[in-house]
């Protein structure tokens, strides 16, 4: 049996970010990680992002053994003996810890048909499956109008490829952005050459020659056939939470955590995409699955785990690259809330604030850089807030 002071199941950013939280307090304790991909801790949005722009793949890896962690590689955890304090890997390995993080992440959310017809880009494994067919730049099929499809959809057309996005809104970002914000990017990307396809979803996919075929059913329910080259779907994630269920621990759409990031029970803590935690701005219990959200977890629960008194206050931001439209984001963007549209551009810079019962909800910084941090401070003041009252308080420096 392996024995470790500190062992994190989960291999992704969290777990690299947990490690380096221990490492910052404890210089020598031993840290095992046991991670279900076969390919060591890495930066995922560049799956999305920069590895289409030219980004080298070399500058993913996060060198997590270079810390001294232990990496086991390719394995899953099957079950958490919480008395025992031990986990058992579905090789048989068997691991005893004295503190443990879960930082399992999360699995692509996939249709219920197609197979390995169509990727679900999640992995490093699945990018260099997809860059294989995008070099080719044929026909595409980008399923989902979502924060991944929006961002592959842009990055395939911009490397050559011709791209059909297949998706059941009627406007790309209809979700989070004002009508006229996600009307204008809709727009954008028919001009930069998209074959947008609203209101349609897949009934069916099928490998055929080389390609496949998919069956689109339209909203009277009329259905056709699209042969492409390849398809990728990007359609969120759903929340690894079978171990902890099965360990006993609190589990409420995620990993229930306090403010130092420790589950109900003492001596084990989540992080990351899994973690539920108590979100002080907003005043409720949020699950969050982006990159700030993983690195800043990830750290401060590998310092909790480590001995230090953690008080997780963060309010995680977001961003996404479209083309050459780009935002960051804090807090919740949702059409369905009251917004206000503080334009120094019309739909082209500007800050879009989301309110509710006079308190800010979310803060969409659309192509305006620089003004993360300035966001979470106006998000934290108690208000009441009006529109008059926003106008002016964050603009590009």
């Amino acid at each position: 049996m392996l024995h470790y002071k500190y062992l994190l199941v989960g291999g992704g950013m969290t777990a690299d970010s947990a490690a380096r939280g221990i490492r910052s307090l404890d210089r020598d304790g031993t840290i095992g990680l046991i991670g279900a991909e076969p390919d060591a801790p890495y930066n995922r949005p560049p799956l999305s992002k920069g590895l289409w722009q030219g980004r080298p793949i070399d500058k993913i890896w996060r060198n997590t053994a270079a810390l001294g962690v232990e990496l086991h590689l390719g394995r899953t955890v099957t079950a958490v003996d919480v008395q025992g304090k031990t986990v058992t890997d579905d090789q048989g390995e068997t691991y005893a810890y004295e503190k443990l993080l879960l930082a399992t992440g999360g699995t692509p959310r996939r249709l219920p048909f197609g197979g390995d017809a169509i990727i679900y880009l999640r992995t490093v494994a699945s990018y260099r499956r997809l860059r294989a067919l995008a070099d080719q730049k044929g026909h595409l099929a980008v399923i989902g109008s979502g924060f991944v499809g929006s961002e592959i959809a842009a990055s395939l057309t911009t490397n050559g490829c011709r791209v059909t996005m297949i998706y059941p809104e009627q406007r790309i970002g209809e979700r989070a952005f004002p009508a006229e914000l996600s009307a204008y990017v809709t727009d954008y990307y028919r001009q930069k050459g998209v074959d947008l396809r609203p209101g349609q979803t897949l009934s069916g996919a099928e490998p055929r020659g080389q390609g496949v075929a998919l069956r689109v059913k339209a909203a009277d329910g009329s259905e056709s056939e699209l042969l492409v080259d390849g398809a990728v779907a990007g359609l969120g994630i759903i929340p690894n939470l079978d171990l902890p269920r099965a360990a006993g621990l609190a589990v409420e759409n995620g990993i229930v955590v306090d403010s130092s990031l420790q589950t109900s029970v003492p001596g084990i803590y989540a992080a990351g995409d899994v973690a539920s935690f108590h979100n002080f701005v907003l005043d409720k219990r949020m699950r969050i699955e982006h990159e700030d959200a993983a690195n800043s977890m990830g750290m401060a629960a590998g310092q909790a785990m480590a001995g230090q008194a953690v008080n997780y206050t963060q309010l995680p931001f977001f961003y996404s690259d479209l083309f050459d439209l780009g935002y960051e984001a804090v807090g919740e963007l949702d059409a369905r809330l009251e917004t206000f549209a503080d334009w120094q551009e019309p739909l082209r810079n500007g800050v879009i604030y989301t309110l509710h019962d006079g308190s800010l909800r979310g803060i969409l910084l659309w192509n305006t850089w620089g003004q993360v941090d300035t966001a979470r401070q106006l998000m934290a003041e108690r208000g009441p807030f009006t529109p008059a009252a926003l106008k002016g308080k964050i603009t590009n420096p």
